[in-house]
């Protein structure tokens, strides 16, 4: 599906939603033509750019927010992914927990389910992606979305987060492989879930994931987190509008420490990061 052996991923993502933390609103009307055209045309010039996969997605998954049905993230998504795929052979990734709006998805020629809760909220997900064949992205969170704080207000628990990161992907892995499924991401769920400094030490730690077998996948595009970290003193923490180069820094990070696949709204950006961080390994004999 992906020769990440020959460079990292990229996956750029597609938000149909009204409520999405960053660009929530730019096709959250996704079923009327003119939205569909242009997340289509924003899709492409993603793939133009450098996207080796388009991350769709119909239901906001930031701290926080409202849950919505099945039938609302299918209504948002499928037409979309039709559409994508008529133009298009790139891989194509839904981001739902649902096992009603992944199997809608796979149907429309999809080839990754993007599961943020790694098989945890839905017990038909893992059957429905063994039945396609798909590829899945397992991720980490300790709770739904409406039910998490944003992660610099969330209280650290006692266990150490990798040692809890990884327990968690590791019964998640072996779900996925107890029905079949062989094509397997993970992903520590950066965001969700950890306190500020929880992110960063998985951030500084992410090549330790591959002790899982499994690639990694690094998803810090414009999060709170980053915030933080370049907010001024006596000022608020700037908005997601205003982090891209911090969102820079972090995907320079995330493939030094061994990030497989980024996930971004940024897709150039990205693309930019990623020569260069192979550029520097070529010249040091892959030792970067």
């Amino acid at each position: 599906m992906l020769n990440l052996s020959a460079r990292p991923a990229i996956m750029g993502i597609i938000n149909l939603t009204p409520d999405s933390f960053f660009d929530g609103g730019t096709y959250g009307k996704a079923g009327e033509t003119a939205q569909l055209e242009r997340a289509l045309e924003s899709a492409l010039a993603m793939v133009g750019a450098g996207a080796d996969i388009i991350d769709v997605g119909g239901e906001s998954t930031r701290p926080g927010s409202a849950p919505v049905s099945a039938e609302e993230e299918i209504r948002r998504t499928i037409p979309f992914i039709e559409l994508l795929r008529r133009h298009s052979d790139v891989l194509i990734s839904i981001d739902t927990w649902k096992s009603e709006v992944a199997a809608e998805a796979l149907r429309a020629e999809a080839n990754i389910v993007n599961d943020i809760s790694g098989f945890s909220f839905d017990p038909n997900m893992p059957k429905v992606c063994a039945k396609h064949s798909c590829g899945v992205v397992l991720m980490h969170t300790p709770a739904k979305p409406d039910m998490l704080r944003w992660s610099h207000d969330t209280g650290a628990e006692n266990e150490e987060v990798m040692l809890r990161v990884t327990r968690f992907l590791r019964h998640s892995i072996d779900i996925a492989r107890k029905h079949g499924i062989e094509a397997i991401i993970v992903d520590p769920g950066l965001g969700f879930g950890k306190t500020v400094e929880e992110n960063y030490r998985l951030l500084a730690q992410l090549d330790e994931l591959h002790e899982l077998g499994c690639p990694v996948l690094a998803g810090v595009s414009r999060k709170s987190f980053l915030g933080q970290a370049i907010r001024r003193p006596g000022q608020d923490a700037p908005p997601p509008s205003e982090r891209l180069f911090a969102t820079i820094s972090a995907n320079t990070i995330a493939l030094l420490n061994g990030a497989d696949i980024l996930r971004v709204h940024d897709v150039e950006a990205a693309a930019e990061v990623r020569a260069v961080v192979l550029a520097t390994r070529s010249a040091s004999g892959g030792m970067a």
